[in-house]
């Protein structure tokens, strides 16, 4: 496959994600059950694949691999649960951004957890997208008083999803992306089933066109979108697609314009930007090493 196809199909992958938060906003169920059904489809999509590629994965696994791939599994269920209840509080505009705000707090934790040198540029990258956010967050507090609150939630869904990447560098030397990602995924779906019990959220009930963007964010934002990403890293350097996936926010907020009337006020551009841009540095200092 040539390098210009797999960048194609990077790209449209970006656009499927961009699609989570306005599918997302637009179904009538509550986050904790948008998510549990995002990830059960999900795994349920993947466990013939699972079950015919990594049958004897449980006989190469020690249980400290196990216990990682739990810890990553609840990180990626309080990153949707976080994130989603952002969707509904707070501009897609500010919830996207916000929560791509995610390689500043891998950042953080490369720095203060495992001890590894933090360049200039990267420490610039992480002041510019932290002004970038208090922007932002600025601009939303005299909005109305639960946009605010959303954009903390974003912040949130950007931290925890860093945990579930860091966890994710380490799993996945010893174990394929496909047996990583089912596991988690299983692991994500039982945390959020423990969740709705807690908060007491049916599961049933919904109007059919919610199981159908339930479905459509499994299959396009999840298996089409996310997947895309890890499955391109074999052929593409991992700077494209990181920078790539910068692109999420920004067709969010155009396709959040153009179906939902959501304006985006001048300083959530001006905040976004500042995010963006403070990320790409960081992207560039993690591949080129810069001082």
């Amino acid at each position: 496959m040539s390098n210009k196809t797999v960048k194609l199909i990077v790209l449209v992958g970006v656009l499927f994600v961009s699609f989570s938060s306005i599918l997302s906003k637009i179904a009538t169920a509550p986050p904790l059950i948008i998510a549990t059904y995002r990830l059960g489809f999900s795994t349920l999509i993947m466990l013939p694949i699972f079950l015919r590629q990594e049958r004897d994965i449980a006989s190469k696994m020690t249980p400290r691999l196990w216990l990682l791939c739990i810890a990553s599994g609840i990180f990626l269920a309080l990153h949707f649960s976080t994130w989603l209840t952002s969707v509904k509080m707070t501009s897609i505009a500010s919830s996207t951004v916000l929560v791509n705000t995610h390689p500043i707090f891998i950042l953080l934790g490369t720095f203060f957890i495992t001890k590894e040198n933090v360049s200039k540029k990267a420490v610039i990258s992480i002041i510019i997208a932290l002004i970038g956010s208090i922007v932002i967050t600025l601009s939303d507090a005299g909005v109305e008083g639960h946009n605010l609150t959303g954009d903390f939630f974003a912040i949130a869904g950007g931290f925890f999803v860093a945990g579930y990447m860091l966890i994710g560098r380490k799993v996945r030397q010893h174990i394929s992306v496909t047996a990583y990602t089912f596991i988690v995924y299983a692991c994500c779906t039982l945390t959020l089933l423990l969740f709705d019990g807690i908060a007491k959220a049916p599961l049933l009930g919904y109007p059919k066109s919610d199981y159908l963007i339930f479905l459509s964010l499994a299959v396009f934002c999840t298996l089409m979108g996310h997947s895309v990403f890890n499955w391109a890293l074999a052929y593409l350097n991992p700077t494209f697609v990181s920078t790539s996936i910068l692109g999420e926010p920004v067709f969010a907020t155009l396709l959040a314009f153009a179906l939902l009337k959501e304006q985006p006020a001048l300083l959530q551009l001006v905040g976004g930007g500042l995010i963006l841009l403070g990320i790409s540095l960081h992207i560039q200092a993690e591949n080129t090493g810069a001082s």
